[in-house]
């Protein structure tokens, strides 16, 4: 019996701003799915799902239909898309069901994300400093980086535009209006150096995949993608993270690249063997700090392959190719499933303008997030 999890179906209700709630977003995102991987819900023996703001994901299926199977709720902040894949894998793994499904939504307030400090713990100083507002953290997490490696604004601004051309050809981006470098660096200054379009905004989305036993893939579509690994890690003592900013003599490994070393050696791939990358950009300097962590490069190549256009879609090294969360904004609960969506269209070759040049192969995803987590997700063909 062949256990191993392949993705068959895959939906996406876009990103931004919407009337609809959460919950009848994921409705779509999932029945959308199912249509493409022609089947219906009553044939799903088990559903994963989470988002932080959008309610539970199992009511939803009070819409989808009340047929018993068990639909499990799952909360990890930033990587609450990635850890409900994982979760269904362990339960395709576990012989719960030969096919299920996966949805990530949500839907959040207008402005910067916020919360009580304590849930997070940390002391009440965190947020009367000024630091739970995650801009402030990032700043001077990249303002560190820039002088340990030489990063200049030129590149943060070459990100940016980056994105929002991505954005600007992908149906489901929020953002979808391209902006030149000179447009990024024109932008207002929130914290030295993250300019007004060098970081995302907390926004609305949800997507759905189908999962199913590898034996069982070819009932559904002629193109399954192989889930080839999915790991996820959290922070280690001393690590310089969202919620522990404590700044060691010596750096241990970040939980992207322990994440990231998990996942390649799982699969036994290495970074030379992926085309198209997805990671973690919630402001401009984190695609550039997760390119090196999690392999893509080393640390301080990023300017050359940003500049000679290594990053873009038509590139060697395409990165987030469809804006990533500058252009997508970032509904927790969808975001790592976005990226991982990206990976599957990208990989059965129906990005459309977007689409990565050749016939890529592998997919890597990678998500970041608070109080110091990472989940990282490779697919092939």
């Amino acid at each position: 019996m062949n256990n191993e999890l392949v993705i068959v179906g895959a939906g996406i209700y876009p990103f931004g701003r919407s009337d609809l709630t959460a919950q009848q977003m994921a409705v779509v995102a999932i029945r959308q799915a199912l249509s493409n991987a022609g089947t219906t819900w009553d044939k799903v023996d088990f559903a994963v799902g989470g988002s932080l703001d959008g309610g539970q994901a199992d009511v939803l299926v009070k819409d989808l239909g009340t047929t018993g199977l068990p639909f499990v709720n799952v909360l990890n902040g930033c990587a609450t898309g990635t850890s409900a894949l994982i979760t269904a894998n362990s339960m395709m793994a576990a012989g719960e069901g030969k096919l299920g499904v996966v949805v990530g939504m949500d839907k959040h307030a207008r402005g910067a994300l916020t919360g009580n400090a304590a849930e997070w713990g940390v002391g009440p100083w965190y947020g009367e400093s000024g630091l739970f507002m995650t801009p402030q953290f990032f700043a001077l997490k990249l303002q560190r980086y820039m002088h340990d490696y030489g990063i200049t604004e030129q590149t943060l601004a070459q990100v940016a535009e980056k994105a929002f051309h991505n954005g600007s050809v992908t149906a489901h981006a929020w953002r979808r209006k391209p902006l030149s470098v000179d447009d990024v660096l024109a932008s207002p200054m929130l914290n030295d150096p993250i300019r007004q379009y060098m970081i995302c905004n907390p926004s609305e989305g949800a997507v759905a995949l189908v999962v199913a036993r590898a034996d069982e893939a070819d009932q559904y579509t002629d193109t399954p993608i192989k889930l080839r690994a999915a790991s996820f890690r959290s922070r280690l003592h001393g690590s310089f993270e969202l919620f522990q900013t404590s700044l060691p003599s010596t750096q241990p490994m970040t939980p992207s690249e322990l994440a990231s070393a998990a996942a390649f050696q799982r699969a036994g791939l290495a970074p030379s063997d992926v085309d198209v990358w997805q990671v973690q950009d919630t402001e401009v300097g984190a695609e550039v700090m997760h390119m090196a962590e999690v392999g893509l490069c080393e640390h301080g190549e990023q300017p050359e392959l940003v500049a000679a256009g290594a990053t873009r879609f038509t590139g060697s090294k395409p990165v987030n190719t469809d804006g990533g969360v500058l252009a997508n904004g970032e509904p927790v609960g969808a975001s790592g499933l976005r990226m991982v969506y990206e990976n599957v269209v990208q990989l059965r070759g129906d990005a459309g303008e977007r689409q990565v040049q050749g016939q890529p192969q592998v997919g890597f995803s990678h998500v970041y997030g608070a109080p110091g987590i990472s989940g990282c997700v490779i697919l092939s063909r």
